[in-house]
């Protein structure tokens, strides 16, 4: 069982290292690494109140794939973001590798996603809003970036109440 502690945390070097693609023949192994996901993000929502998705980096999984579990469970193998919006917000960010602390970034209000299901099957998504927010910080942990890289300024920092 994957719990909170298995998650890597900010300052581990594995984070900072853009992963490696799925291939095809590694379909199998994608099933149990999204159970340990599912599972490390189902103890993340348990002790901390939060949590929507996890890229397969945060357990040590160097392969381009995140999980997330909206209105239901999403697999994203090798995912491209297309067309992302000229237009931005602002919010405060969290992250499952840093999980008492926010960080003011700017993200795209839209894009497309391109991936790869669990049956190797091509998809579109396009989202904006809050999906748009998560999709673009989960791919950002594929390619070694974490939200606190992104941060606007010096100020944008804050501790979880």
């Amino acid at each position: 069982m994957k719990t909170v502690d298995d998650i890597l945390k900010l300052g581990d070097p594995r984070l900072y290292e853009v992963c490696d693609p799925v291939k095809k023949e590694e379909l199998p192994m994608v099933k149990q690494w999204v159970n340990d996901l599912h599972e490390a993000m189902e103890d993340i929502r348990a002790k901390y109140g939060f949590g929507r998705g996890i890229a397969a980096p945060q357990l040590g999984i160097m392969k381009r794939l995140f999980y997330l579990n909206l209105d239901r469970p999403y697999v994203i193998i090798n995912p491209e973001i297309v067309n992302p919006s000229e237009e931005v917000f602002e919010l405060w960010d969290d992250c499952m590798s840093f999980p008492n602390l926010f960080v003011k970034v700017k993200r795209h209000q839209s894009l497309t996603l391109e991936y790869i299901d669990e049956n190797w099957e091509k998809q579109t998504w396009t989202v904006k809003g809050a999906i748009s927010e998560l999709i673009q910080h989960e791919y950002d942990h594929l390619d070694g970036i974490l939200c606190t890289m992104r941060a606007i300024d010096e100020k944008s920092f804050k501790l979880r109440n």
